[in-house]
């Protein structure tokens, strides 16, 4: 993203933004709620439209293009949603195997094959024929990743992937992101939960007032000497109700 500028119903969310997601480093985006960290994910996927800058996927611009002229690019990407965005009337294996079914160049085996080896990735394989309804929180999410992983991406983005869920669920969760990394994923993850965001990230960049405020590695995050930099990573009484 290049000096991306977003702004709906008169209030600005982004001014001159700049974001490098760089192959095998995986990226944090911080920031207090609200600030519009979900709204950067929505514009790398090209479901909302800056109104000035450019944003490039592995070097094509895809800014002011016709979604049929990046689908191919976008289909790298997969996006695993804050509570799962899960299909409630389908079955666990039926939401995994979705996308692979709509696009119709696997037999069904094959996508059978697939759902139960994503879902054996994650840990829910037994939950195969359970509908979403009857799992928890923390299943709905690795269910969500599983099915984020069916069509095989490149880059991975996480909604708050840690929202709602208890410390087994956040564990869970961390694992996760530390397995894909290992296999080879690039992930890019928007929260403002600070531990996981240490325990999965090397780059981390951080959303004040609508502008980037930080942007370099964990160290030099924790050195930083901003003032609001400083107040998000350790709040005072002076935060009290702001």
């Amino acid at each position: 993203m290049e000096q991306v500028c977003y702004t709906v119903g008169g209030r600005t969310i982004l001014t001159d933004f700049d974001l490098l997601l760089e192959r095998g480093v995986n990226r944090t985006i911080l920031g207090v709620s609200g600030s519009g960290k979900t709204t950067i994910l929505k514009l790398l996927l090209g479901l909302i439209h800056p109104q000035s800058g450019r944003i490039l996927i592995n070097g094509m611009e895809i800014t002011g293009r016709p979604e049929a002229e990046y689908r191919e690019q976008r289909k790298k990407i997969a996006i695993v949603f804050q509570g799962g965005a899960l299909f409630d009337s389908m079955t666990v294996g039926e939401n995994v195997g979705y996308r692979l079914f709509e696009e119709g160049r696997l037999s069904e085996r094959e996508i059978e094959e697939i759902v139960r080896e994503k879902l054996r990735f994650v840990g829910v394989e037994l939950a195969l024929n359970l509908y979403p309804a009857e799992l928890s929180g923390g299943m709905k999410k690795r269910v969500a990743i599983a099915r984020a992983l069916a069509a095989d991406p490149e880059y991975i983005f996480f909604d708050e992937p840690t929202t709602g869920l208890d410390p087994i669920g956040v564990y869970n969760i961390v694992s996760l992101m530390r397995r894909l990394q290992e296999a080879g994923k690039t992930t890019l993850m928007v929260t403002h939960d600070l531990a996981t965001a240490f325990a999965t990230s090397q780059r981390f960049s951080l959303l004040h007032e609508s502008r980037l405020a930080f942007d370099g590695d964990e160290e030099a995050l924790k050195a930083c000497p901003l003032p609001n930099v400083r107040e998000f990573l350790q709040p005072t009484d002076a935060s009290l109700f702001v």
